[in-house]
């Protein structure tokens, strides 16, 4: 059996319904229902990478990091591929530079979906503290 299962659906049109676990996530390529795979990709970057960075913190020692917040965009190629993504990672505990690339560092470690993405599209994360 495998560890991660899913069902996708698409009855017409280019939106689809994927079924994970006891969610439903709806993903259309047009964006008229849903946000597009490259657009959730992207979400789903970020969603895994917060709680990597959470993880992170705590392993340095920062067990209180507070608010987190990414504001993330990525460019397209001719192809409507991505080509580029950019984290801009607001933190709300007043950390040092250096602190906040060391909880990075790690983060990009811990980070599933970083992990699985090919090098060349790896965030390009600015990390700011005390920002809330």
């Amino acid at each position: 059996m495998s560890d991660i299962e899913t069902t996708t659906v698409s009855e017409e049109g280019y939106a689809s319904t994927s079924h994970v676990g006891d969610f439903d996530l709806q993903i259309d390529a047009t964006d008229e229902t849903g946000p597009n795979p490259n657009a959730t990709l992207v979400a789903t970057y970020a969603s895994c990478f917060l709680p990597a960075f959470r993880v992170g913190g705590s392993q340095r020692g920062e067990e209180d990091l507070g608010k987190l917040q990414i504001d993330a965009s990525a460019e397209l190629d001719d192809d409507d591929d991505l080509a580029a993504i950019s984290f801009d990672l607001h933190v709300e505990a007043d950390l040092s530079e250096g602190e906040l690339d060391e909880i990075v560092d790690r983060a990009e470690d811990i980070c599933h979906v970083h992990s699985a993405l090919r090098e060349e599209l790896h965030a390009d994360i600015s990390a700011y503290g005390d920002a809330f």
